[in-house]
């Protein structure tokens, strides 16, 4: 006879039977049992087998807009919420969770411009990711040290205007549901939603980004109909690479989503065969890139126009 569970273990039967059937025959969970499950999850009172159907389940069924904000709201009870630095600026995160791959790496270039501007900025991500080029590393090759605890991030955004907080330091138990994707081989519900989190008391303003352009939709639905996923608003784009900085090739369309609507700021632009070649660093590497950056900063190289923009969006939206 099997040992009985531990008393605090979550049962996860009954919604694996409702979003386990597969992408055509699965249903969405109710806002109070997604909000439970995930919760649980956190807490880590979750079997690793039913953690791991659940996450494949979401896998291949995907998250309603509903699912999402519940998701969400246990996100954000998960880990404490920081305070704002007093200033002319909303504070400004800045997920970076993909990385380079092909292209540089500029997350590092826009915080440091914005932090320049004034605009306090959180970027928070992942320090390392194979066969990528992490906002992390780059940091690092500027001499500019991650945060090591949340006093730590508050007293860089008050007197740098800027921080880089690890995930692990931000939000330690999405962290640890993050890091499931080196066993499970594939991505789970918290990728998206550590690129949706609101991590200020005082709410500031979000980058989030897509890649694929259904996201669009979804995203827009969920900051559209739920008004707690949406406090503080959202800048909406398509990540360069999956990451939250305009893409210095093309302009890409820019969604304000604040107070249950979606405000078209920038329209998309197509690229011109006879546009300017813009100049970027030589190679993606960190060092390389963070050599780049720091050229920028001092003026020896331009700001690419698109990131340009970007900043001034941010700056204009982020006001007080």
């Amino acid at each position: 006879m099997n040992a009985p569970a531990p008393a605090d273990t979550f049962s996860c039967a009954r919604f694996i039977k409702e979003i386990g059937r597969g992408p055509n025959g699965a249903r969405a969970l109710s806002a109070e049992d997604t909000q439970a499950l995930y919760a649980a999850m956190l807490d880590g009172r979750v079997s690793d087998l039913e953690l791991g159907a659940v996450l494949l389940a979401y896998r291949l069924k995907g998250e309603t807009a509903a699912e999402l904000a519940a998701m969400l709201a246990a996100a954000h009870a998960s880990f404490a919420p920081l305070a704002s630095p007093a200033g002319d600026y909303r504070a400004v995160s800045i997920p970076s969770y993909n990385g380079a791959r092909k292209q540089p790496n500029l997350v590092p270039l826009l915080a440091l411009l914005l932090a320049r501007e004034g605009v306090p900025t959180l970027v928070h991500g992942v320090s390392t990711d194979p066969g990528r080029v992490t906002s992390a590393e780059i940091f690092a090759a500027l001499n500019f040290a991650a945060v090591r605890d949340h006093a730590d991030i508050e007293a860089q955004l008050a007197q740098k205007h800027v921080a880089f907080a690890p995930i692990e330091v931000l939000a330690p138990r999405l962290a640890r549901l993050l890091a499931l994707r080196a066993r499970m081989g594939v991505r789970n519900s918290t990728h998206t939603l550590v690129k949706l989190l609101q991590p200020f008391v005082q709410p500031g303003l979000r980058l989030v980004n897509y890649t694929h352009p259904p996201y669009r939709e979804s995203l827009s639905a969920l900051f559209a109909a739920h008004p707690d996923a949406a406090t503080g608003g959202a800048l909406l784009a398509r990540g360069t690479e999956g990451e939250a900085v305009a893409d210095t090739r093309r302009q890409v369309q820019v969604d304000w989503l604040h107070d249950g609507i979606c405000e078209t700021l920038v329209e998309p632009e197509r690229s011109s065969p006879d546009a300017p070649e813009v100049a970027l660093p030589e190679g993606r590497d960190a060092p390389t890139t963070a050599a780049w950056i720091d050229a920028v900063l001092r003026g020896d190289a331009p700001v690419p126009e698109a990131i340009a923009r970007q900043v001034e969006t941010i700056k204009h939206i982020a006001r007080r």
